[in-house]
């Protein structure tokens, strides 16, 4: 019997997911520069052994967590794109979302704006890891907008970025109402600007 590689990896141990899902939580809720390992061993109820066996600093616990939250962008792109189908559809899908988690209670903005600015060097790995992100978003976006024929995808793509960015500091800092609001007309203005290209 030939066995698949894919059947030969072990799913991660409960231990670790334990301790990703409480540093998960804490990064993102009181920043990674001030949840110490010892906190995050007390809340993953794990022992010191267990999660250096797991993660051999603090900085590839944040690069995993940095990761995680990449992976969970990338699993919402293609769960709108099997469900929707069309490029419009998963643009607006992701917006109304962005809107959603902006009035969740706990809100603190977006994730990896903040992991960045807690790393000043852009050579760290943490950094890197939240560039990789950034870089694939971008080209995410830009091909949704190419299959919407924009006639300059790349600058739609930066422009929704970029109020997508506006919408999650705003609803942060200010009216996560209007920061929403903000974000669905900016889209439904990069919209119109497909729309009058193949008109």
């Amino acid at each position: 019997m030939v066995v698949s590689a894919r059947s030969t990896i072990r799913p991660p141990a409960p231990s670790k997911l334990k301790i990703l899902a409480t540093a998960d939580e804490l990064f993102y809720a009181d920043g990674i520069h001030t949840v110490g390992v010892d906190r995050i061993i007390a809340g993953a109820r794990v022992t010191k052994a267990t999660f250096y066996k797991h993660f051999r600093s603090k900085d590839l616990l944040i690069i995993s967590y940095v990761q995680g939250r990449d992976q969970k962008v990338r699993e919402f792109f293609d769960e709108q794109e099997r469900k929707l189908g069309d490029p419009r559809g998963v643009i607006l899908a992701l917006v109304e979302d962005i809107g959603i988690e902006a009035m969740r209670p706990g809100f603190r903005g977006c994730p990896f704006i903040n992991a960045a600015a807690q790393f000043a060097d852009p050579t760290h790995p943490v950094r890197i890891a939240v560039t990789a992100h950034r870089d694939w978003y971008t080209n995410r976006i830009e091909s949704l907008m190419r299959e919407l024929g924009h006639p300059h995808p790349g600058d739609a793509a930066d422009d929704l970025i970029l109020a997508r960015d506006g919408a999650l500091a705003g609803g942060y800092v200010g009216d996560p109402v209007a920061a929403s609001a903000a974000l669905h007309r900016s889209a439904a203005r990069i919209l119109a600007e497909a729309d009058r290209a193949k008109a």
